[in-house]
């Protein structure tokens, strides 16, 4: 007899439920298996890119990038020795490694010292001394800042406390020397000028205080300047425009009396005379300049009976890193008055690389 095949059934929507056949005590459950899932598309939208491939696969060996490395090398032929220094910024510029020592042409290394400097603390070792010298720096509040220094082998130190006060012109500042011998040192500090008072020792050894201070004005156009130390009173007016500066001065109680003149020619050429009235000294110099890296400068000083010229590339009072190609060289010619066979040019090196 020939049989009829059911149709068939839909699936069951319902993954709990089950398909029972044959009714009855011994029937049989089947539980229906859910479809897998589809395979991932391997299409290039949904591929990762290689950037983060390859850093996944090498994640374990990424290594920190090397920081810069800055050497720079400084050569005078009137000592004849050489000096180096080799810097490097870490930890993304948060500290800075500097080593440094001379050399001379022997190849013998002297005077080696590294130094470790961060906003708050610098250590500066000597290695022939085995001596280290610390400093600390220290924002305590938004207008009060502690400096300290500390001599290990010497066993001596100085701390400092410098406060702003209300006004950004004016500042106070104490510092003593520990272990302390006598009163700090106190400096007020104003917009016109300052004025410190220290513990001395005089002629007797006993301890007084001394005043020394400075203060600035302008006067006719002019500048005033006077210095007070070791009770000498200087005094110093400076007079300037565009082609002339005039500048006297005079020293109390000596009355040691002198005056620099200068007059420019031009934005290149200028030319400075300055005299002394007490010994009759003078000194003039001649300077001529091609941009902000070349200076020519030829001058006479009469107190050393000595004529000289000097040829500057690179800025003169800058670093070598702006110089060009980072090498500043001068080249000095000296010639005495009373023997002008003995003239000696001298000469001048800084490079710099960056590595």
């Amino acid at each position: 007899m020939a049989t009829t095949e059911s149709p068939p059934q839909p699936p069951n929507p319902n993954p709990q439920d089950s398909l029972i056949l044959f009714s009855g005590p011994s029937s049989i459950q089947f539980q229906p298996q859910t479809p897998p899932p589809p395979p991932p598309s391997s299409s290039p939208e949904n591929l990762p890119p290689p950037s983060s491939q390859k850093s996944a696969a090498f994640g374990l060996f990424s290594f920190q990038k090397r920081p810069p490395l800055r050497v720079t090398t400084e050569f005078d032929s009137e000592s004849s020795v050489f000096f180096h220094k080799v810097s490097s910024k870490l930890f993304n510029g948060l500290a800075k490694l500097k080593f440094t020592f001379h050399n001379n042409p022997k190849g013998e290394v002297s005077e080696p010292q590294i130094a470790l400097i961060t906003k708050h603390l610098a250590i500066h070792y000597d290695v022939e001394e085995q001596n280290a010298l610390v400093k600390g720096f220290l924002d305590v509040g938004p207008n009060l800042k502690l400096k300290a220094a500390h001599n290990i082998q010497a066993r001596q130190g100085e701390v400092s406390l410098a406060a702003n006060l209300s006004d950004p012109g004016y500042k106070f500042e104490l510092a003593t020397d520990f272990p302390s011998i006598g009163l700090p040192k106190a400096t007020l500090t104003f917009p016109c000028g300052e004025v410190s008072l220290v513990e001395k020792d005089d002629e007797d050894l006993k301890r007084v205080l001394s005043v020394s201070g400075i203060a600035k004005g302008s006067i006719l156009n002019g500048l005033c300047t006077a210095v007070y130390c070791d009770e000498t009173l200087k005094l110093r007016y400076s007079y300037k425009d565009d082609e002339m500066s005039f500048i006297p001065s005079i020293s109390l109680p000596s009355n040691a009396v002198s005056f620099a003149f200068k007059r420019r020619f031009g934005p290149s050429d200028k030319l400075s005379y300055w005299y002394d009235f007490d010994t009759n000294y003078w000194s003039t110099a001649y300077k001529h300049t091609v941009g902000k890296d070349y200076k020519f400068k030829a001058g006479y000083d009469s107190e050393v009976r000595l004529g000289w010229a000097s040829l500057w590339v690179g800025d003169e009072g800058g670093k070598a890193k702006a110089a060009p190609m980072k090498m500043k060289v001068q080249f000095m010619l000296q010639v005495p008055q009373d023997d002008i066979k003995s003239s000696v040019l001298m000469f001048r090196v800084k490079k710099r690389w960056d590595i």
